[in-house]
Formats: structure tokens, C-alpha cells, sequence
């Protein structure tokens, strides 16, 4: 690859993902506090993703694949997206919010998979140079947080109170605009499926390797992998507020931290998964999420500070060691003839199906611990998704019997 092209897509990664981490961490913090959204609706709008997760598979299957070039569609619904995000920032109450946060994650979503099409399309060895532009989106995610934090001090708590939060969708705004026009740079990807072969539902939404369950331990590993997602999404919708709440300082830049540590255990993956195996792998994720949710139960902002600093660098354990050894698990079982249906179908039973039940019961176990002074007794609600890990950590160490995957990447 030329090294024009690599720096073109490095850009394009680097913007898709500094898009993504410039309003969403702090989405729930202001909806609560400045659209006054209860937690609910908050997690109603945190759902969205779920909703644009499940819709994506039809726009990459039915029209990206089929009609127009990848870096074109990816060039337009930036542009869309550019402009509902406008519309956010200029929204005022929940119930328009709510359709225009709906109507933009069913067009982001997809970008997902447009942008790996994009650079998998220029690679020879997608397996050796795919990390290296892939990175690039964590340091977008890291440059939005910080800039939020530590440039323009949005979360601050005088900062939060005048509405300040707000500006989050305008910056996202500008890079949406910017990644649209830059998207038709790009090289060109043209769809891979012939027009006028047949593509079913079954196929789009990757159930064609539902055959896949008769394997015990590929059955067991797809249930963990919803349940585990419903503590997930506590993380996403509650982490930000929760940290605010409690009066931590530049709490948005300091969530960093838990991608800068996704780097770090990205590269570490690759020893651990050829020393210990996968079970063990799978193992230690689950139970970095209890201990994530055990620190941010306990931890306080002042003597106990760090606790909910380790609390947040857990995430590249917690992250890495399951999502990524997981699409190496998938790829090893699926064989040749399902390699995309069945990451197809991975992807659309945990940000699709798990994670939509996991933000609706993060949402009704917040009201229920909502004081009447608008605090929470975060205590007793992170005690919740550090209880349902425990379980499918035990259930997974129980039921999934140790087998031997080759790490490939």
C-alpha cells in the first residue's frame, strides 16, 4: 500500500471514531442535565445505537454491497449526519432530540462497516496492516475526549450548568462535514456482489450460519456474548454521569484512559490468547468487569480516587479480550463459507439485541435508585451489572469446555 493511501486512511479512521467519542460519551450528562431527560429516556436515546446496529446489516447488504462504491455512501451519510447533528445542537427539548439521535444513529452505524470495507479494499494483508490504520480511530476517540476536557472545558460543573455540553454536537457537526467531503477522496471501492444475484434476509442479517449452534461451545460462547453486553451498556450510558455526579474533574478526557489502555491490551492480546487460550481469555474479560463495577461501587473522588481511575483503564481488558477474541473464536468455527454472515450475526446479537436489553435495564435501575435531589445511590446500582457478570462468568467457566484456537492477526 502507498503510503498516500495509508495516510488517507489512517484520516478517515481517525475522524470516523474522533466523531463517534466527541458526543456519545457525554450524551447521557446532558441529557440529564440540560435537556432534563429522565433516566428512561436517556437510556431510550442510548438504545438508538441498538436500533442502529440491527438496521445497519440491510444498508451494507441491500445497497452498499449491491449498487454504489463504499467510500461514496460513506461520503453521503456522513453529510446527513452532519446535518442531524446541527439539528441536535440546535434541539431544545427530548422528544425532537430523540428522533433526530434515532434517525442519526441508523445512518452512522453503518460507516462502521463502510470504513473496514474501505481499507480492506487497499490492503494485500489485512491481517498485518489493518491495526495499524484501525489505531488511529482509538486516537480519534482519545483527541475528543481530551479536547472536551482539557481545551474547551464543557464538562466542567459551571460549564455543564450554562449548556455548554451542547457544543459537543456542533464539533461532531464540523467533523462530519469534513469527513463527508473527504470520504469522495478516498480510492475506490466498488460494490462486490453482482446486481442480479439474489440476497436474502436470512443472509443480510448473517443467519444463514445458524448451523453454527449445533457446535455446544460456539452456542455457549454466542449466549455469554448478549448476556455479557447488558453490563456493557451500564458502562456506555452511566460511566459519564455517574463520574460527574460525584464531582470528578475533566471527566470526559480522564474516560480516555480506557482507550489509551484498549492500545495497550491490543497488543498484549495476541501473548495472552497464545499462552493461556481462549477460555482463559474470554475469562479474564468477565472478570475485569466485575471488578470494573466493584471499583466504581466503592471509589470515591478523593482518597479513593484511583480506584475509579483502574476502574476505567480496565476497559481495554474488558473490551479487547472479549469483542476481539471473540471475532478470532467466530472466524476459526465459522470456516470459509460463513467467515462474514457469522460476524455478522456476533455483531448483531451483542450491539443489536444485547446491548438494546441492557440499556433498557441500566435505565430502570437507575430510577430506581434516583434520589429526590436528582442524585443517585450509585453504590447499589453498579452493584447490579457486577452481579450479572459474576453470573455469566460462572455460567461461561461451567459450560464452555476449553478448546484449542490458533490466534490469527
Amino acid at each position: 500500500m502507498k503510503n498516500a493511501v495509508r495516510a488517507q486512511l489512517c484520516s478517515m479512521m481517525f475522524l470516523e471514531f474522533f466523531i463517534w467519542g466527541a458526543w456519545f460519551v457525554t450524551l447521557g450528562t446532558f441529557l440529564g442535565s440540560n435537556l432534563q431527560a429522565t433516566d428512561g429516556e436517556i437510556a431510550l436515546a442510548f438504545s438508538t445505537q441498538s436500533w442502529g446496529a440491527i438496521i445497519a446489516p440491510f444498508v451494507i447488504g441491500i445497497i452498499a454491497d449491491r449498487y454504489f462504491n463504499a467510500e461514496r455512501i460513506l461520503g453521503v451519510l456522513h453529510l446527513l449526519g452532519a446535518v442531524l447533528m446541527y439539528l441536535m445542537y440546535e434541539s431544545s427539548a427530548f422528544e425532537g432530540f430523540y428522533i433526530l439521535v434515532l434517525a442519526y444513529m441508523i445512518v452512522y452505524m453503518p460507516t462502521l462497516a463502510l470504513v473496514n470495507s474501505v481499507s480492506f479494499n487497499q490492503m494485500k494483508n489485512p491481517a498485518k496492516e489493518f491495526s495499524l490504520v484501525r489505531v488511529f480511530g482509538t486516537l480519534g476517540w482519545i483527541v475528543a475526549g481530551l479536547s472536551i476536557s482539557f481545551i474547551f472545558h464543557w464538562d466542567k460543573g459551571e460549564s455543564i450548568e450554562q449548556g455548554f455540553l451542547k457544543n459537543t454536537f456542533l464539533m461532531t457537526a464540523l467533523a462530519s462535514l469534513l469527513l463527508g467531503l473527504f470520504s469522495f477522496t478516498l480510492p475506490k471501492t466498488p460494490p462486490k456482489v453482482i446486481r442480479s444475484k439474489n440476497v436474502t434476509i436470512k443472509e443480510i442479517l448473517g443467519l444463514d450460519s445458524l448451523g453454527l449452534f449445533k457446535d455446544r461451545n460456539f452456542l455457549v460462547f454466542f449466549l455469554s456474548s448478549v448476556l455479557i453486553c447488558i453490563p456493557l451498556a451500564f458502562y456506555y450510558q452511566n460511566a459519564n454521569p455517574f463520574l460527574v455526579e460525584i464531582g470528578m474533574d475533566n471527566a470526559t478526557g480522564k474516560m480516555t484512559i480506557g482507550q489509551i489502555s484498549e492500545i495497550a491490551f491490543m497488543l498484549l492480546l495476541p501473548y495472552f490468547f497464545t499462552k493461556f487460550g481462549f477460555k482463559k481469555t474470554i475469562l479474564v474479560a468477565m472478570g475485569a468487569w466485575v471488578l470494573r463495577y466493584m471499583l466504581f461501587a466503592y471509589g470515591d473522588v478523593n482518597e479513593l480516587g484511583f480506584m475509579l481511575i483502574i476502574g476505567i483503564a480496565l476497559h481495554g481488558i474488558c473490551y479487547d479480550f472479549f469483542f476481539v477474541s471473540g471475532q478470532i473464536y467466530t472466524d476459526s468455527k465459522a470456516g470459509e463459507a460463513y467467515k462474514s454472515s457469522a460476524q455478522g450475526l456476533i455483531t448483531l446479537a451483542t450491539y443489536g439485541i444485547g446491548m438494546l436489553i441492557g440499556f433498557w435495564i441500566a435505565g430502570k435501575i437507575s430510577t430506581w435508585y434516583l434520589l429526590e435531589d436528582g442524585t443517585h445511590i450509585w453504590k447499589t446500582i453498579w452493584m447490579y451489572p457486577a452481579g450479572f457478570a459474576f453470573v455469566v462468568f460462572v455460567l461461561f467457566a461451567i459450560f464452555f469446555k476449553t478448546e484449542k484456537i490458533d490466534y490469527q492477526s
